[in-house]
């Protein structure tokens, strides 16, 4: 597939003949282009480099609007390359996600890769369906006419991924966009960036810069593009960066999907299997060490002793899996940055309930031992905002209807989990728990 170009993408072509990125390329061209400490010198490399974007952008719709992405056979062509390429460099995505977030190659493919790869096969399972135009009643004033609805790409999309599962949660949207016969750019977290070099490189070698583009910068560089007009925008992050993605959108009222976090809580009734529930959270809590946006935030237990058995049995669950020292297993995951480091330990050492397990920390490699906090209560720092590190509250609830009540005091959460043999506390939780998506003894 060939990539048209207009007038004033040539210098962008030839700065990326060598396969790497825009932004990085840019970067290095301007420093040894551009004079350090002469005045207007940064002004002169944002013009620039809002010029590299302008016709980058300008060259995604020229490739859009020839019609080369949205025939079946280019959608399963395209998604037929994305697979390769993910095959083709398995191996350096996850040496890559290892570096970033010291995830093994068994947590790295089921997390991340794998997941992909599904999606990829889905997608072409079902492309002709999705694409085929569907009947409709007709109202009256249209008759004796037909109606279809005909599915439409929406064009050029922009795709912002988060740091916490890097390849997954920015390579997934990009199978949607390519089935849909969009175009995308693609900008990986810099907070992972052994991982976003690892995709630029894949990308880069096996796509066309009018097809799929990947940009690499910090947040100034997504602040910039979010002021660009976009046909479809995709971002995965916090509540707090969503809202100004959200903002930025609505200038051009683009289109706009927001995949952000929460707090997700687990209930465990008078009825729950603890041993399997202990197992599952633990899983579920400290995978990826606890940088999940779906991972139980904090558990919230009916009754005082099953709280301290399920505690146990969660202690016993993290020796299981990650050997009486964590910090120096090769199962167990590493923090993003010492930013992330530091405000977590602080969540550990402000509050007034002991860790009854854990707590203890490598600076030097970025690790927090998986830490249960029990009893906490809902004034604990801990449960003011999303943890997203390997930080466990363990609350206790007198009933059922009391440990809803303490969930629904909260927004509503991206994802709710419970544990229960009963079938009418288990309708209570469907319909009295609001959230994304939820779990029943999962």
């Amino acid at each position: 597939m060939t990539a048209h170009t207009g007038s004033g993408a040539q210098y962008i072509l030839e700065m990326t003949s060598s396969g790497s990125s825009l932004g990085s390329t840019l970067y290095r061209t301007l420093a040894e282009d551009t004079p350090i400490g002469i005045t207007g010198a940064a002004s002169q490399r944002r013009q620039l480099h809002e010029t590299a974007l302008a016709n980058l952008l300008r060259r995604q719709q020229q490739v859009y609007r020839s019609g080369l992405t949205r025939s079946l056979q280019a959608r399963r062509e395209l998604l037929q390359r994305l697979e390769r390429a993910i095959r083709h460099h398995e191996a350096a995505l996850f040496g890559a996600l290892r570096s970033d977030l010291g995830k093994t190659a068994f947590d790295a493919y089921t997390s991340e890769i794998g997941l992909v790869l599904k999606e990829i096969r889905h997608a072409r399972r079902r492309l002709c369906s999705w694409m085929r135009p569907r009947r409709v009643t007709t109202d009256l004033h249209n008759l004796p006419g037909r109606s279809r609805v005909y599915p439409e790409p929406y064009g050029v999309s922009l795709i912002l991924g988060p740091w916490n599962y890097p390849v997954q949660l920015l390579l997934s949207p990009l199978v949607g966009a390519l089935a849909g016969g969009n175009s995308a750019v693609i900008k990986p977290s810099e907070l992972a960036p052994a991982t976003a070099a690892a995709i630029d490189a894949m990308i880069s070698e096996h796509f066309e810069d009018g097809v799929v583009a990947v940009v690499q910068g910090d947040a100034s560089l997504a602040s910039q593009l979010l002021e660009m007009q976009w046909d479809k925008i995709f971002f995965t992050g916090s509540v707090a960066v969503g809202r100004t993605v959200m903002e930025k959108a609505a200038r051009h009222l683009t289109p706009l999907t927001l995949e952000l976090g929460g707090k997700s809580p687990v209930i465990v009734d008078r009825t729950a299997r603890l041993e399997y529930a202990a197992r599952r959270i633990v899983w579920g809590k400290f995978l990826n060490a606890g940088q999940t946006c779906v991972a139980p935030d904090y558990v919230v237990v009916e009754g005082g002793e099953r709280a301290e058995r399920l505690v146990q049995l969660m202690r016993d669950c993290i020796r299981e899996f990650y050997g009486p020292s964590p910090l120096q297993s090769a199962d167990y995951s590493r923090i993003i940055n010492e930013r992330h480091f530091t405000r977590l330990t602080s969540l550990i050492d402000e509050g007034e309930p002991t860790a009854v397990l854990g707590g203890r920390r490598d600076a030097r490699s970025c690790r927090i031992e998986p830490t249960i906090i029990y009893p906490a209560d809902s004034d604990h720092p801990a449960m003011a905002d999303e943890i997203f590190g390997p930080i466990l509250p363990v609350l206790v609830a007198d009933t059922l209807e009391r440990a809803i009540a303490l969930v629904r005091e909260r927004p509503k959460p991206l994802a709710a989990y419970l544990f229960s043999e009963s079938r009418t506390n288990r309708n209570l939780f469907l319909h009295h728990v609001p959230c994304g998506g939820g779990g029943i003894n999962t």
